[in-house]
């Protein structure tokens, strides 16, 4: 046997002794993560839906049709359905800008990107209040000129795309950089325009990761609290969306409608983390058909 075949031998069974460990160690690992999974997830949603469920299913219904509910809900999806897209298109224009070309400032976009993960969502929206608020920098004008972003919708969007916006580049960028420019490069010189260089080439290696990313942000953004709670002012019925919804409802002892407007939010969870499990799957089933 030459060396090549003995270095590969020696590795296949280093190999096989890393995916053989006692039965019991397995056994243990595996019921430590059991019971993590059990205590940090299962059972807190379990709270949830039968605390929500206490007074029975009418009950349930009637916490989610009451108005101010009802209202919290169409802003969190209004607030989502601008936000997301926002940042899709800004995370697939600065993935692309990043992973296929260099040029002056790259790792300071690349720092850009990342400060919302840096920074408390509670400080992000108190920029926006320096900002934009009465007292601001652009408050007078704005008030001037009756705009209101802080304390209305506007704020409440804008804070949400701040805290969002990494998750879909931040998705794109290994992905695009691990891919190269090979492809790209062979387009082009073949005579397609950056913009049929993108469409038929880039978009459709990355379209699982665009996916994967969007979900993150979706969820985000539904689920955001520090920093639209700085920047809505907390009025029933017009800047509440459902986080902030369900704190009221709990702060006035309402539990029950507290945790069905919550069980939303538990489902929108689930809902995530199934359709997170599956594009995982597809992008491993992709590299491996590669």
């Amino acid at each position: 046997m030459n060396v090549a075949g003995v270095l590969t031998t020696k590795k296949e069974l280093s190999s096989r002794n890393e995916l053989t460990e006692p039965l019991l160690v397995r056994w243990l690992l595996i019921a430590a993560a059991l019971v993590f999974l059990g205590l940090f997830l299962l059972v807190p949603l379990a709270a949830v839906f039968s605390q929500a469920l206490e007074k029975g299913f009418e009950a349930y219904l009637a916490a989610l049709k009451e108005p101010d509910a009802l209202a919290a809900i169409r802003l969190t999806l209004i607030t989502a359905a601008i936000s997301v897209p926002l940042n899709l298109i800004f995370g697939v224009v600065s993935a692309w800008s990043i992973a296929k070309f260099d040029f002056p400032g790259r790792s300071f976009l690349i720092t850009l990107i990342d400060l919302p993960f840096s920074v408390s969502p509670v400080i992000s929206g108190l920029i926006y209040v320096l900002l934009f608020g009465l007292q601001g920098w652009l408050g007078p004008w704005l008030q001037a000129h009756d705009i209101k972003i802080i304390f209305a919708v506007p704020g409440i969007i804008l804070a949400t795309i701040f805290v969002t916006f990494p998750f879909v580049a931040r998705e794109l960028i290994p992905l695009m950089e691990s891919q190269g420019k090979d492809e790209e490069e062979a387009a082009r010189v073949l005579g397609a325009s950056g913009l049929q260089t993108f469409w038929r080439v880039t978009l459709p290696n990355i379209r699982w990761g665009i996916l994967y990313g969007v979900i993150l942000c979706n969820a985000r953004a539904m689920g955001e609290f520090g920093a639209v709670s700085v920047v809505s002012g907390h009025v029933r019925g017009s800047t509440n969306t459902i986080p902030l919804h369900v704190e009221i409802l709990y702060n006035e002892y309402n539990y029950v409608a507290a945790f069905a407007v919550a069980s939303l939010l538990g489902m929108l969870a689930i809902v995530t983390l199934v359709a997170k499990s599956f594009v995982e799957w597809r992008i491993r089933t992709v590299k491996g058909e590669e």
